[in-house]
Protein backbone atom coordinates (compact mmCIF):
# COMPACT_ATOMS: atom_id res chain seq x y z
CA UNK A 1 0.00 0.00 0.00
CA UNK A 2 1.43 3.34 -1.06
CA UNK A 3 1.79 5.84 1.76
CA UNK A 4 2.43 9.56 1.68
CA UNK A 5 4.49 11.20 4.42
CA UNK A 6 4.90 14.96 4.78
CA UNK A 7 7.55 16.75 6.82
CA UNK A 8 9.06 20.17 7.26
CA UNK A 9 6.30 22.20 8.87
CA UNK A 10 6.81 24.50 11.81
CA UNK A 11 6.62 28.03 13.16
CA UNK A 12 8.17 30.84 11.14
CA UNK A 13 8.05 34.61 11.26
CA UNK A 14 6.41 36.64 8.50
CA UNK A 15 8.79 36.99 5.59
CA UNK A 16 10.53 33.74 6.45
CA UNK A 17 10.88 30.51 4.50
CA UNK A 18 10.12 26.84 4.97
CA UNK A 19 10.55 23.78 2.79
CA UNK A 20 8.03 21.00 3.00
CA UNK A 21 8.82 17.51 1.79
CA UNK A 22 6.48 14.71 0.74
CA UNK A 23 7.78 11.20 0.20
CA UNK A 24 6.14 8.07 -1.23
CA UNK A 25 7.13 4.56 -0.19
CA UNK A 26 7.07 3.21 -3.73
CA UNK A 27 9.48 2.74 -6.60
CA UNK A 28 6.70 3.84 -8.96
CA UNK A 29 6.85 7.48 -7.88
CA UNK A 30 6.99 8.65 -11.51
CA UNK A 31 3.48 7.27 -12.07
CA UNK A 32 2.00 9.88 -9.74
CA UNK A 33 1.18 13.49 -10.27
CA UNK A 34 1.70 15.31 -6.98
CA UNK A 35 -0.27 18.11 -5.41
CA UNK A 36 0.03 20.22 -2.28
CA UNK A 37 -3.14 21.42 -0.58
CA UNK A 38 -3.69 23.43 2.55
CA UNK A 39 -6.52 23.93 5.00
CA UNK A 40 -6.70 26.85 7.38
CA UNK A 41 -8.95 26.76 10.48
CA UNK A 42 -12.57 27.23 9.52
CA UNK A 43 -11.81 27.17 5.80
CA UNK A 44 -12.10 24.66 2.99
CA UNK A 45 -9.10 22.73 1.78
CA UNK A 46 -7.54 24.48 -1.21
CA UNK A 47 -5.04 23.54 -3.87
CA UNK A 48 -1.67 25.23 -3.46
CA UNK A 49 0.55 23.75 -6.18
CA UNK A 50 0.65 20.75 -8.46
CA UNK A 51 3.22 19.04 -10.65
CA UNK A 52 2.67 16.34 -13.24
CA UNK A 53 4.43 12.97 -13.49
CA UNK A 54 7.31 14.27 -15.58
CA UNK A 55 7.71 17.55 -13.73
CA UNK A 56 7.08 19.59 -16.85
CA UNK A 57 3.59 20.86 -16.07
CA UNK A 58 3.29 22.96 -12.92
CA UNK A 59 0.52 25.16 -11.59
CA UNK A 60 0.05 27.37 -8.55
CA UNK A 61 -2.79 29.02 -6.72
CA UNK A 62 -2.83 32.74 -7.32
CA UNK A 63 -2.20 33.49 -3.66
CA UNK A 64 1.18 31.72 -3.66
CA UNK A 65 2.42 32.32 -7.20
CA UNK A 66 5.86 33.90 -7.16
CA UNK A 67 6.46 32.89 -3.53
CA UNK A 68 6.12 29.09 -3.54
CA UNK A 69 7.91 26.58 -5.75
CA UNK A 70 7.03 22.92 -6.22
CA UNK A 71 9.83 20.59 -7.22
CA UNK A 72 9.96 16.84 -7.62
CA UNK A 73 13.02 14.66 -7.23
CA UNK A 74 12.15 11.35 -8.85
CA UNK A 75 15.42 9.79 -7.67
CA UNK A 76 14.33 10.35 -4.06
CA UNK A 77 10.60 9.66 -4.54
CA UNK A 78 10.00 13.09 -3.04
CA UNK A 79 8.24 16.31 -3.92
CA UNK A 80 9.11 19.57 -2.21
CA UNK A 81 7.25 22.80 -1.61
CA UNK A 82 9.66 25.68 -1.13
CA UNK A 83 7.77 28.50 0.57
CA UNK A 84 9.31 31.98 0.67
CA UNK A 85 8.06 35.33 1.92
CA UNK A 86 5.56 33.59 4.16
CA UNK A 87 2.57 35.55 5.42
CA UNK A 88 0.24 34.99 8.38
CA UNK A 89 -2.53 33.92 6.01
CA UNK A 90 -0.32 31.05 4.81
CA UNK A 91 -0.93 29.48 8.22
CA UNK A 92 -2.61 26.11 7.63
CA UNK A 93 -2.19 22.38 7.69
CA UNK A 94 -0.47 21.44 4.45
CA UNK A 95 -1.36 18.14 2.84
CA UNK A 96 0.34 16.21 0.08
CA UNK A 97 -1.68 14.21 -2.41
CA UNK A 98 -0.41 11.56 -4.78
CA UNK A 99 -2.25 10.70 -7.95
CA UNK A 100 -5.40 12.56 -6.87
CA UNK A 101 -6.18 9.71 -4.50
CA UNK A 102 -3.63 9.17 -1.72
CA UNK A 103 -3.38 11.69 1.10
CA UNK A 104 -0.75 12.29 3.70
CA UNK A 105 -1.45 13.12 7.33
CA UNK A 106 -0.62 16.80 6.94
CA UNK A 107 1.99 19.07 8.45
CA UNK A 108 1.28 22.29 10.34
CA UNK A 109 2.71 25.58 9.09
CA UNK A 110 2.28 28.59 11.36
CA UNK A 111 3.39 32.05 10.29
CA UNK A 112 3.44 34.42 13.23
CA UNK A 113 5.63 36.97 14.95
Amino acid sequence: QVQVVESGGGLVQPGGSLRLACSLNTTYFTLYSMTWYRQAPGKRRELVASIDKSGTSISYAGAVKGRFTIIRDNAKNTVYLQMNDLRPDDTAVYYCNAGHSIWGQGTQVTVSS
